[in-house]
């Protein structure tokens, strides 16, 4: 309650003050509405009423109302009266519209100044002395990220590994790939098989091929990579992808451009559907288990590198005990052992004749 008393006295003094905000839009939404239709139904709140006396969130909240336009009071009959909603909303939401409005253009001019002379550091010879710029801070990486994609003339090439985006991230980067697209950016993105499993991926990817992008998906694991207009690169420098590494050495964008494209090469269309292709997107995801079976590694880190979660992992390995016929992981590897058909040579092969 005192928590709650604070709130609506900091609320009220906001809103005396000119600046009614989210705090005092909460003060209306939990008490001010009650308030409210408590006055609606009794027609009007007495000044000697103990449910509203001085000090009380009831009463503050009563108050802020009054100064928004809410309630009259009338002095001689001590009472307050409720006032229809759609006087106070003219007073109050369309200076905010007009306000905001206000504030977009005067952003939109501010970020336009700033590109500007983001170009000209960016064309300097300070500029061009730089081999890597370290960006620490999701936040501060998208907008980096951001303004390298406004600045891209030719082409973007990335690289998301980790299997399906989140909804979020692909809300955030979807207006700004379809921006640079009808711009006329070429851009080609790998993922790994996984992602075709994702509605969201799916339909983003729908949504930037109609205008010309082109996205493949590929079995083996790698790392995020972003390359704008082969001149500058941006990788992760960390496992959380709280810091990122720009690079802007040529060579060094030159190699992972090289890279990428080896994968590019070698991977499949993410449009191109029908059997023959999950037949060989099933093949190479069933090569891939068994290659981090044989190698020893945590169900954790097998997941991680074919881009799914630990219980689709646990599934795959679930389906290859059922397909050798075993119960065990220890019966699992030793029945691969002695297959050609896992497409893993037994532990003998190549050591010449035995006995």
């Amino acid at each position: 309650m005192g928590h709650m008393t604070e709130l609506v006295q900091s609320a009220l003094s906001r809103a005396l003050a000119g600046t009614p905000g989210r705090a005092e839009h909460e003060v209306v939404e939990e008490i001010g509405t009650d308030v409210y239709e408590t006055a609606v139904s009794q027609g009007w709140i007495d000044e000697s009423d103990a449910d509203f006396a001085l000090g009380t969130p009831r009463r503050t909240a009563l108050e802020l109302l009054t100064e928004l336009g809410l309630f009259t009071f009338d002095d001689h009959a001590r009472r307050w009266h409720p006032v229809d909603p759609s006087a106070a909303s003219d007073q109050l939401v369309v200076p905010m519209a007009q306000r905001g409005s206000e504030l977009l253009a005067e952003s939109a001019r501010w970020n336009d100044t700033f590109s500007r002379l983001g170009k000209v550091y960016r064309g300097s010879s300070l500029n061009l002395q730089r081999t890597l710029t370290e960006v620490h801070g999701v936040e501060n990486i998208n907008r980096f990220i951001d303004t390298q994609l406004n600045d891209c003339r030719t082409e973007l090439l990335t690289a998301q590994p980790y299997g399906k985006r989140p909804k979020s991230d692909l809300a955030q980067a979807e207006p700004r790939d379809l921006a640079a697209l009808r711009r006329g950016i070429a851009m080609r993105t790998l993922y790994q098989h996984s992602a075709r499993q994702s509605p969201a991926t799916r339909e983003y990817v729908s949504d930037v091929v109609a205008l010309g992008a082109e996205v493949r998906t590929s079995d083996e694991f790698f790392k995020r990579l972003l390359v704008f207009d082969r001149h500058t690169a941006i990788i992760p420098a960390t496992e959380n992808h709280a810091v990122a590494i720009a690079i802007h050495d040529k060579s060094v964008v030159a190699y992972l451009v090289d890279i990428f494209e080896r994968a590019w090469e070698r991977a499949l269309p993410f449009t191109v559907e029908g059997e023959a292709v999950a037949r060989t997107i099933a093949g190479e995801v069933r090569a891939m288990t068994l290659r981090m079976l044989v190698e020893g590694h945590s169900d954790v880190v097998s997941a991680k590198r074919l881009g799914v979660s630990a219980r689709t992992y646990a599934s795959y390995i679930a389906a290859l005990k059922e397909e050798y016929g075993v119960q065990t992981r220890f019966q699992l590897g030793w029945a691969m052992s002695q297959s050609h058909d896992g497409q893993l040579r037994p532990p003998y092969a190549g050591r010449g004749a035995v006995g």
